[in-house]
């Protein structure tokens, strides 16, 4: 018994085979506990949570490192230490180190540190593990690498630079992509914001619209022409939601008591059920911390976030949202065949890519490459399966739909399927009808991968949806959009819950809670919690102020 539980591996021969044999206990540490828990699948995850418990190493305290490391000091604190600080204050206590020896890498560090607090992630601290910075801390954080580069004549290119920033915070974003225009360099941003469009010296617009009835160039010019144009950007450029004249009335709360995680201070709040709730606060003040760690968890409470899909390259959004099992039954039905053959994972697969569509060649230490199917061009089925139809339609043709396309097709006629029409609708609701029913789900944005999860969460039965910015991706022309879908889920009954620094969704809360005042050990309380008009009357938070100034514009407008 004690060897089948704990034995060490050691090598052994069973029936002229040689094996290494291994205790049950130490292949479970090997396999699962020495992983990290957030990587793990879900399964081995609930697992893990069952049969283990997570303690402070005695030892080093969690700092992670050796007795030498430990007992190495500067002004009375380790590496370990000093990495546990906070930015904003190691800042100060590099100032303290006189020693002219280590002058020259103080002045490179200070100058690297510098630029997280003017970033704004002077709240993080160097042992901060990477794999739970949220999307934008994770591009600013990349952005500071490059700041302090001597590099000129180089080409930048940022994805929505402003993900997860507060109207605050904007502002010294933009400076930031200044200084890197400024010192020789050309530097490409794709962005929504209003604000930072206002910065750019040249602004190229796509559209006219998106999916198959977008990707031409509709304008080339300065902002004054982009206001001129009339491109849908150009439009809705200073489009301002006000806020509203009445808010709903709250059908009970979710009490929030002695919140502490991370920088939260002792928080008690009341989050009102039965309304719109929109928790802000500047980057770092921490909403996330509150939301997720006191609300999220409990029994009917959804959370809708932007991590990545689990699943392959081959999984989409038909795949996804469960809309494939009733095309593949309609396609059974109307050819007398079985459903398997209209799975591009199943018998139906083109036999020389798997139903992969596409062969990759690994080329050894060069990245691998992809190139399309001779066999099946593509279309991930063999000939004769797409032989058969269903309303004129063979199923490779059906899943290069758009999603809107497919509601169309889906709703009467011939190709008229209730089930799927139900889940087409839901997906046209959040704003997806220009994706494609065969789109891999690797290839969808952070915004893009939050609306298909809330458009599958929404057939569920949760009484209370967090959205974590869910504006993240959304054009100037979605934002609204997506005001109205908030408002239909509140309106059917449910609470919905907002963590978001758009103030149009601000302006349309029933009810806000402001945390801060600042971020890091600066923020974790409850600065504010009242209507939007109430934030806009007093004014004397930083969300408050920012709030104010928007809806004066959109008086003004």
């Amino acid at each position: 018994m004690h060897d089948f539980l704990y034995k060490e591996p050691v090598k052994i021969k069973v029936e002229g085979i040689n094996l290494t044999y291994q205790g049950l206990i130490p292949q479970i540490h090997k396999s699962f506990l020495s992983k990290d828990i957030d990587a793990v699948q879900p399964h081995i995850r609930a697992f893990i949570e069952r049969v283990a418990k997570f303690d402070t190493c005695p030892d080093c305290e969690g700092l992670r490192i050796n007795e030498g490391a430990r007992s190495s000091k500067i002004n009375g604190l380790n590496i370990g230490e000093v990495a546990a600080m906070q930015i904003s204050d190691l800042v100060g206590w590099l100032l303290e180190i006189t020693d002219p020896g280590v002058g020259p890498l103080l002045q490179s560090l200070d100058e690297t540190l510098e630029s997280f607090v003017e970033i704004g992630l002077g709240y993080l601290s160097l042992d901060r593990p990477s794999g739970t910075l949220s999307g934008g801390e994770a591009q600013r954080v990349k952005m500071i690498r490059h700041l302090g580069s001597s590099l000129t004549d180089t080409t930048y290119v940022f994805d929505e630079p402003t993900i997860g920033l507060h109207p605050h915070d904007i502002a010294r974003m933009n400076g930031l992509l200044l200084r890197l225009r400024d010192k020789g360099n050309t530097v490409l941003v794709v962005e929504h914001k209003p604000e930072t469009i206002a910065i750019a010296d040249h602004i190229v617009d796509l559209g006219p619209k998106a999916g198959s009835d977008g990707g031409e160039v509709v304008f080339e010019g300065s902002l004054a022409d982009l206001r001129k144009s009339d491109t849908l950007t150009g439009r809705h450029l200073d489009d301002r939601a006000s806020i509203k004249a009445e808010v709903r009335a709250s059908t009970g709360t979710l009490e929030v008591r002695g919140a502490n995680e991370h920088n939260l201070q002792s928080v008690d709040v009341d989050v009102p059920t039965g309304v719109l709730v929109v928790v802000t606060g500047v980057a770092g003040s921490g909403k996330s911390s509150l939301i997720h760690g006191s609300v999220v968890g409990r029994e009917g409470v959804v959370s809708v976030d932007q991590t990545p899909i689990k699943g392959s390259r081959r999984s989409n959004p038909a795949t996804y949202t469960g809309l494939l099992d009733p095309i593949r039954k309609a396609f059974a039905k109307e050819n007398s065949v079985k459903p398997g053959l209209f799975s591009a994972n199943s018998d139906g697969a083109c036999q020389n890519c798997n139903g992969a569509g596409v062969i990759y060649t690994d080329l050894a230490m060069m990245a691998g490459v992809s190139s399309p199917c001779e066999v099946c061009e593509g279309r991930r089925f063999q000939a004769s399966v797409l032989e058969y139809t269903l309303g004129g339609k063979n199923i490779a043709e059906v899943l290069a739909m758009s999603v809107a396309e497919a509601e169309a097709f889906f709703a009467e006629g011939p190709g008229r399927i209730l089930a799927a029409h139900k889940v087409l609708d839901r997906l046209v609701d959040v704003g997806l009808g220009y994706l494609t029913l065969g789109q891999p789900l690797t290839t969808l944005s952070g915004g893009e991968r939050q609306r298909i999860k809330l458009a599958t969460e929404m057939a569920g039965k949760g009484t209370v949806y967090v959205l974590d910015e869910p504006t993240t991706g959304l054009h100037l022309a979605d934002v609204q959009n997506l005001l109205g879908l908030l408002d239909r889920l509140v309106d059917s009954g449910k609470t919905v819950i907002v963590i978001e620094h758009h103030q149009a969704v601000m302006a349309h809360a029933d009810w806000i809670i402001d945390l801060g005042p600042g971020a890091g050990h600066d923020g974790g309380q409850l600065v504010f919690e009242g209507t939007p008009s109430a934030l806009v009357a007093e004014a004397s938070t930083l969300t408050g102020q920012h709030l104010a100034a928007y809806v004066g514009t959109a008086q003004q407008n």
